[in-house]
This record gives C-alpha cells, sequence and structure tokens, in this order.
C-alpha cells in the first residue's frame, strides 16, 4: 500500500527540483468546480496533486496540464477529446477519462476517474482504425504507480529508455473497458469550461 504523504511529498520536491517555477496549487474550490462542470469525481490522488503539488506544470517529460486557467487545460482537453469523439466516424474517446499529459503527437495520458486509483491509460491515435478502443492502452495500473515510475526514472518515456540494452520494450496492454466507456453517450452541453 503507498502512503500517499510520503509520495505526495516526495512529488512535490522532484516537481520543485526539475521542472522550473510551479504555478500555484489549485485551490479546493477550484477542483470541486471543475468536478461538477465534468458531473464526476477526480481520483483523490488526482485532486490532491493538483491541490497540494501544483495546477500542472511538473511531472513526466511534457509535463502535467493545468486542471483549469487559460490556454489548455485538462477541462478544455476532455471537453475537445469528447466533442471530436462524438463528431467523427469513429468514436474513440471515452466517458470518464480525463487527459492530464499530452505526450505529442496526438498521444495523451489519461487518468481513469472511474476509478479511485485512477488507472493511467495511454491513448495512441496511430493504432485508431475502425475501432476506437483499439487507440487505448492501460499505462499503469494506478496513478500512485504510474508516479513512482517518474520519481524512479523507470518510465518507458525516459530519453534514454532505447539505450538499455536487453530491457525489452514495453508491450502495451488494451484497456479491456475502452469499447463500453466509449460507447457511452457524450453528455448534454453543459456550463463554459472554467477559465
Amino acid at each position: 500500500m503507498t502512503d500517499v504523504n510520503d509520495l505526495l511529498t516526495r512529488v512535490a520536491a522532484k516537481a520543485a527540483a526539475s521542472s522550473g517555477p510551479l504555478p500555484p496549487p489549485a485551490s479546493a474550490g477550484a477542483v470541486a468546480e471543475a468536478e461538477r462542470v465534468l458531473g464526476f469525481a477526480l481520483p483523490p490522488l488526482l485532486a490532491r496533486l493538483y491541490r497540494e503539488v501544483a495546477d500542472g506544470g511538473f511531472g513526466p517529460d511534457y509535463l502535467l496540464l493545468p486542471l483549469t486557467g487559460q490556454g489548455r487545460t485538462v477541462l478544455g482537453e476532455y471537453a475537445s477529446e469528447r466533442a471530436a469523439s462524438a463528431e467523427g466516424e469513429t468514436p474513440y474517446w471515452p466517458a470518464g477519462v480525463l487527459p492530464v499529459l499530452d505526450w505529442g503527437c496526438g498521444m495523451y495520458a489519461a487518468v481513469d476517474c472511474r476509478e479511485e486509483s485512477g488507472t493511467v491509460l495511454l491513448f495512441d491515435p496511430n493504432a485508431l482504425d475502425d475501432d476506437g478502443a483499439d487507440a487505448w492502452f492501460v499505462d499503469a495500473g494506478d496513478l500512485a504507480g504510474w508516479l513512482e515510475t517518474w520519481l524512479g526514472g523507470t518510465g518507458w518515456y525516459r530519453e534514454d529508455a532505447h539505450d538499455d540494452e536487453g530491457a525489452a520494450a514495453p508491450v502495451p496492454m488494451p484497456w479491456e473497458a475502452a469499447a463500453a466507456r466509449i460507447a457511452e453517450a457524450p453528455p448534454e452541453p453543459g456550463p463554459a469550461v472554467l477559465a
């Protein structure tokens, strides 16, 4: 069992040491308002990251997106991806899955908000075909484990990962719940996304 307080302390220390100036944490009210707009709660650890470490700007490689505010945000990306998915020929974005980090080339790290542990998923649009579920893979069984790989420098995304001789390339495990979650109707248009 992960000691969440210890994990948050270590994440905050690494964030402060490696990410440059961080934005202030999101207030409890901002997180509650974001959850109201989304229509679902954030997993507890994800909410605490935004409330206690910073409102994005830290984490693996391209850094976590801010929850709210100006520019690209978690709420804005979720709304945009869900709308594009609903309007396209091949629906691809599942309900309740928040994009928290943009890996580039259309790829996202996303957190399943219906799982209290916050399963971390990898969305790879290069795998899209006639079934949007084919683009979804499990990156980590829970958010705590995903953060531990970042803290330990062992994530597949690290810059020197390809230099590890003898290390097998990770075999992405398909996310089994993707098809059912993609099939859920998109939410009715709600209040404007937080700015």
